[in-house]
């Protein structure tokens, strides 16, 4: 809502401390629930999808008022949209797929350049901000191809008549 706001400079500000304060403390409930090891099905369903949420929601909003390019948040969106499927997919079937740490490394450069675009910055930052942006769809890209690759595989030894492949790498009988 404040990216709406017309008095901009005061106000973007403000989104991006609200902002961040959103990205730090998703961060910090993933590494809390690594350290003590507390996961639940609802958790692992529903923290990809407030990523998600954390991450389109002000792509989409700085892109409509012409502050984010249209060409990476279409590149960025397609690709949260196609894992979200392939997450629904395997997990309609038992599977689940734990994010990568290139994934987690994605998630941060997103949220870094969302970060950036919405500061009143001067335009000397045009070229850090797109620098940031430029990592952050090259990992978007390549960490969907990755998960894509992951599901394909899946599929193929979850097969009929061919064995399960576990998360560790093994198979089951």
């Amino acid at each position: 809502m404040l990216l709406l706001v017309p008095e901009r400079n005061a106000t973007d500000v403000v989104a991006a401390i609200v902002f961040a304060v959103g990205g730090w403390t998703d961060l910090l409930d993933g590494y809390l629930a690594r350290r003590w090891m507390i996961s639940t099905r609802t958790g692992a369903w529903l923290d990809p999808l407030a990523d998600k949420l954390l991450v389109g929601a002000p792509i989409v909003t700085l892109a409509v008022l012409g502050r984010f390019p249209v060409w990476a948040a279409v590149v960025i969106l397609v690709r949260e949209a196609l894992v979200t499927g392939i997450r629904i997919y395997l997990g309609s079937r038992g599977q689940g797929m734990p994010a990568s740490v290139m994934a987690k490394a994605k998630t941060f450069a997103q949220l870094l350049a969302i970060f950036l675009y919405i500061l009143p910055l001067s335009h000397a930052w045009s070229g850090p901000k797109l620098a940031v942006l430029v990592i952050a769809v090259v990992l978007t890209v390549l960490t969907g191809l990755d998960y894509l690759v992951r599901a394909i595989r899946w599929a193929g030894a979850a097969a009929p008549g061919r064995p399960a492949v576990e998360r560790d790498g093994g198979t089951t009988a």
